[in-house]
């Protein structure tokens, strides 16, 4: 049970990690569309929430996919997402045509949070640089 364990939290890992990495440079070659983004939100300091986001992203994309430090990334990560996910896809405020995608990307995006929480609760399992 355990090697089965261990497997499926890579995989897991992976799988995440697959969306945070590439999101990440992506938002470093589009710097400009992200902030803008960020700003059409209402956000403040749109140029440090873009960077903020890359480092994230890319940071604990990548702790994430090693395992190392894996529940501190998990956690951030999470919390990342929390955080953009109730600003990003506010369905309840956006018109009607809108409501259904934004509403799923909502709850696709809380269901990643309960993943990385998963991960932050037991750890990146046996495959990892943390080989918990």
């Amino acid at each position: 049970m355990n090697a089965t364990r261990d497997v499926a939290a890579l995989i897991g890992r992976i799988l995440i990690a697959i969306m945070y990495i590439p999101a990440g440079f992506s938002k470093i070659g589009a710097f400009a569309g992200t902030s803008g983004y960020i700003a059409s939100k209402g956000l403040p300091l749109p140029d440090v929430g873009a960077a903020l986001a890359i480092v994230v992203e890319l940071v604990g994309g990548i702790l994430l996919l090693v395992g190392w430090k894996t529940r501190w990334a998990a956690l951030a990560l999470a919390a990342f997402t929390l955080v953009a996910t109730v600003f990003f896809h506010d369905f309840w405020a956006v018109p009607e045509a809108r409501q259904f995608t934004e509403r799923l990307m909502f709850s696709k995006n809380i269901a990643i949070v309960g993943g990385l929480l998963l991960a932050y609760a037991f750890g990146p399992g046996r495959y990892s640089v943390d080989k918990q």
